[in-house]
């Protein structure tokens, strides 16, 4: 695969850069980033949540300096944004997650590296100078799962997370009517242990692993205090952007019930459509910690590599500083609740409903 746009600097808005991705990713890869399970209602409800939330600004206030970065297990990072784990990244553009830990690196921002990657945690950690985390599905007993946080540990990584909404795998329709067998699941087995992982695992873990523990896939109240009174240190909201559970509901609107169950207790981290700087605004005037970016990185990688993703991400820098000074604040520490409102959708939502601008060639039936 050729490296694609070489020079970041001609892609001035978000939209140019998933229509760059979408002339590089063929059908079936495109169809996979940007599909979701059964009849997608949880993916568009994503992207609804968000467009319910209006902004309740403030004036006449200094906002000459603005500081739009957030923390990662004890890191500085650019933003308070993290590259979700994301399968099937060798398929998407060269060098897989050895690229991607590059990107994140050159962005200043944080990844998690998906099991699933055909590159070893080894090798990406050594690829990689910014911090990092692991997420493993379960396809083995306690001990496979502790020699994996061994070798997380060996290799640096600041956390280890394990996906816990992922018991049963969907039927993503958009991959079975292209007939497209993911090449990364072809020799997936063991999915019987992700079936029966269960809260004594969870407690098993903090009992043997002193290393950080993120919980992806949390969706209710009742299993984010059971995770605090475990110990765990992330509580993660998600539901995997749309592609697992049918018509569950939007991520953020999820957020404020998780935020009130942990108190405190443990840090918040949310994914689930989040593709402007503004939707982070929100997510964090709600009491995100952190936000998981998915599908909007793979675009940058996919329209061209490293610097590509980098480039995603200074682009939302440039949209958050935005966001934030219009709200008349300087930084996320003054940010709260009140600077949000109720607000009518103005968009049918999908995929790319943040996106007015873009237009793309119908190369497959299935395309929003």
């Amino acid at each position: 695969m050729d490296t694609g746009i070489t020079n970041t600097a001609e892609l001035q808005t978000l939209h140019e850069i998933i229509a760059a991705a979408h002339a590089r990713l063929d059908r079936n890869m495109w169809d996979y980033l940007v599909g979701g399970t059964g009849t997608e209602t949880t993916m568009l409800r994503n992207r609804l949540a968000l467009d319910r939330i209006g902004f309740r600004p403030r004036v006449l206030r200094d906002v000459s300096a603005i500081d739009t970065s957030g923390r990662f297990f004890g890191h500085k990072v650019r933003l308070p944004i993290c590259l979700a784990p994301v399968g099937g990244l060798d398929f998407m553009g060269d060098g897989g997650g050895i690229t991607v830990a590059q990107g994140a690196a050159a962005a200043g921002v944080p990844f998690m590296l998906s099991s699933v990657s055909e590159r070893g945690m080894a090798a990406v950690a050594a690829a990689s100078s910014g911090p990092r985390a692991f997420q493993l599905y379960v396809r083995g007993d306690g001990a496979w799962m502790d020699d994996h946080v061994r070798q997380a540990v060996d290799a640096g990584y600041d956390a280890f997370c394990i996906t816990v909404d992922t018991a049963l795998y969907s039927r993503r329709e958009r991959d079975i009517a292209n007939r497209f067998a993911k090449p990364w699941r072809a020799a997936a087995g063991g999915m019987e242990f992700q079936a029966a992982l269960s809260w004594d695992d969870i407690r098993r873990f903090k009992d043997r692993h002193a290393i950080p523990l993120i919980l992806k896939g949390i969706a209710t109240a009742e299993d984010a205090v059971t995770a605090c009174g475990i110990g765990v240190e992330v509580v993660y909201v998600s539901n995997h952007g749309g592609r697992q559970l049918d018509h569950g509901a939007g991520a953020i609107e999820i957020l404020p019930e998780i935020v009130a169950a942990v108190a405190g207790r443990a840090r918040v981290m949310v994914d689930g459509g989040f593709s402007r700087g503004s939707d982070i605004v929100k997510a964090m005037a709600l009491g995100a910690d952190l936000v998981g970016i998915g599908r909007l990185y793979c675009y940058g990688f996919a329209a061209a590599g490293a610097a590509g993703i980098a480039r995603v991400v200074e682009l939302l820098d440039i949209e958050v500083a935005e966001c934030l000074g219009l709200l008349g604040l300087t930084s996320f520490a003054e940010l709260d609740a009140s600077y949000l409102r109720p607000a009518e959708p103005v968009t049918v939502p999908h995929v790319h409903s943040a996106f007015p601008l873009l237009t793309l060639p119908r190369s497959s039936p299935l395309q929003p």
